[in-house]
C-alpha cells in the first residue's frame, strides 16, 4: 500500500501533541472552568493543574488476583507511585470520596483533594494513552512487523515496571486487563466486554489500532488488521463501530486534496445515537452517576441508534460551537460521541492543524484520547505541522526518532 510518508508521519506528530496539549484540561466538563484556569483558553502547553475541579479520579478500583499472579510468575502492581489514588486489595485509599457533584453528579473528593486525572505532568509531556502508541511502535521497529505476542510482552513490561509510566490516570481498560490478567486468563484474552463494563467503549480503544492500521497491505485490510488488535484490550461494538470510520477516512485524508469534502461524505454513514448531550447528563445525574444505572439500561443508552446521520453542514448553520458541545452531543469519552464531536471541530476549522487541536482541548471531557484521533486526522490532511508544536513535547527527539523508525518498517 503506497502512502504519502511525510503526511503519515505528520498523522503521528498529531496524535502526541494534541494528546499533550489536551492534558491540562481533561475531564474538565464545563469549559467556564477551562477559561478560567487557563487565562480564557489554552493556546499552548501547559502542566496539569491542582486542584482538577471536577475530578473523580481517586478511588477507582483495581483488584487483582495476587495469589495466582504469584503463583503464575504474572507481575501485577500496574499503579506503583500512583497507588495512593485508588482503591485496591492490596492499598486502601485514604482520600474519601464525600460529595457527588461535576457533569455526571459522580463521587468525588473534595476540591482540596480532587486530584488531576494527569497530577504530576509537566507541559509537553504525554499521557498514557499516547505513551502506549509509542509501546506499539517501539515494538514494530523491533521486530521490523507487527507482532501481537511481542506488544502484548511490552504492554505488560511497561505497566509493571515501576518508573515507567509517569501518569497517574490508567483507565478502567487497563485496570480490567490485568485483573484477568492475574487470573489466569490467555494474554491475548484478557480484554473486558463493553456489555460488562459500560467504559469499555471510550475513544481510548481506537487509538492503537488506528496507528496499526497503517501497516497494512492494502486498505481494504486495514480496518481487518485495526479490529484485530483493538480486541486485545477493548471487546466493544462502539469501539470497533468508530474504526469502521476512522480508518477508511485516515487512509483517505493522507493521499487526496480535499480533506473537509473526504470528511463530509465519510460522516453522512454515521448514525446518531439516541440519547445523547444533555439528555445523557441528565440521565446520569438522576442516577448520581452512571456506576448507579443498571448494565441492561447503560447497554440500551450506549448501543441504540437513530436512523439520523451526521451532517456537519447541518450542525455548523444550525448550532453554536457551545451548544454542540454538550447541549447536542456530550464531550466524554464515548466513541458514538466523541465520533460526531471530532469531525465537527476537524470540519469548522477546515483542517487548520493548530486550530483544530486547540479547539479540541477548549472542547474539555475527554479532549486527551478524542484529541489523540482528531490529532492523527489533522496531521494526515497537512503537509507541515508547526515546528514550534514538535518541540514542545518533552520527548521531542525520542518521539522523532520512533515516528522514523515506524515509517521506515512499511
Amino acid at each position: 500500500m503506497s502512502l504519502n510518508k511525510q503526511r503519515l508521519a505528520n498523522a503521528l506528530w498529531g496524535a502526541f501533541i494534541s494528546d499533550s496539549i489536551s492534558m491540562p484540561a481533561h475531564w474538565y466538563y464545563k469549559r467556564a472552568y477551562i477559561k478560567e484556569g487557563f487565562n480564557g483558553a489554552i493556546t499552548d502547553y501547559n502542566d496539569a493543574p491542582h486542584p482538577h475541579p471536577e475530578s473523580f479520579m481517586v478511588g477507582g478500583g483495581y483488584f487483582p488476583n495476587i495469589e495466582k499472579a504469584e503463583a503464575l510468575g504474572r507481575p501485577y502492581d500496574i499503579l506503583h507511585d500512583h497507588l495512593r489514588f485508588y482503591d485496591t486489595n492490596y492499598n486502601q485509599a485514604k482520600i474519601k470520596l464525600s460529595v457527588h457533584a461535576g457533569e455526571h453528579a459522580n463521587a468525588m473528593p473534595n476540591l482540596d483533594e480532587r486530584y488531576h486525572y494527569h497530577h504530576g505532568l509537566k507541559k509537553g509531556d504525554n499521557t498514557l494513552g499516547a505513551n502506549l502508541l509509542r509501546v506499539l511502535m517501539r515494538s514494530i521497529i523491533k521486530t521490523k512487523e507487527y507482532s501481537q505476542e511481542d506488544f502484548i510482552d511490552e504492554f505488560v513490561t511497561y505497566m509493571t515496571t515501576p518508573g515507567l509510566n509517569k501518569d497517574p490516570y490508567s483507565e478502567v481498560y487497563v485496570r480490567a486487563w490485568f485483573n484477568n490478567f492475574t487470573d489466569g486468563v490467555p494474554p491475548h484474552a484478557c480484554a473486558q466486554e463493553q456489555r460488562n463494563v459500560w467504559s469499555i467503549g471510550s475513544s481510548g480503544g481506537a487509538i492503537r489500532p488506528l496507528l496499526l492500521s497503517l501497516t497494512a497491505s492494502s486498505t481494504y485490510q486495514a480496518l481487518g488488521v485495526a479490529l484485530q488488535h483493538q480486541q486485545i484490550t477493548h471487546r466493544s461494538d462502539n469501539v470497533s463501530s468508530a474504526l469502521s470510520f476512522l480508518v477508511p477516512l485516515l487512509h483517505d485524508l493522507l493521499d487526496k486534496k480535499d480533506p473537509k469534502g473526504i470528511l463530509k461524505d465519510h460522516a453522512s454513514k454515521v448514525q446518531l445515537i439516541k440519547i445523547k448531550g444533555s439528555e445523557l447528563s441528565k440521565t446520569y445525574a438522576e442516577h448520581m452517576g452512571p456506576g448507579n444505572i443498571p448494565d441492561d439500561e447503560m447497554w440500551k443508552i450506549h448501543t441504540e441508534f437513530s436512523e439520523k446521520k451526521l451532517d456537519l453542514d447541518f450542525l455548523l448553520k444550525t448550532y453554536s460551537e457551545d451548544e454542540i458541545l454538550g447541549t447536542v452531543f456530550t464531550t466524554g469519552c464515548y466513541t458514538e460521541h466523541s465520533i460526531p464531536v471530532l469531525s465537527y471541530l476537524l470540519y469548522k476549522n477546515n483542517f487548520d492543524f493548530r486550530a483544530s487541536v486547540l479547539a479540541n482541548a477548549n472542547a474539555g471531557g475527554d479532549n486527551v484520547h478524542r484529541g489523540i484521533l482528531l490529532g492523527m486526522l489533522a496531521g494526515a490532511a497537512n503537509d507541515e505541522i508547526p515546528q514550534d508544536l514538535k518541540e514542545g513535547l518533552s520527548n521531542y527527539k525520542e518521539i522523532e526518532e520512533e515516528i522514523n523508525g515506524f515509517i521506515n518498517t512499511l
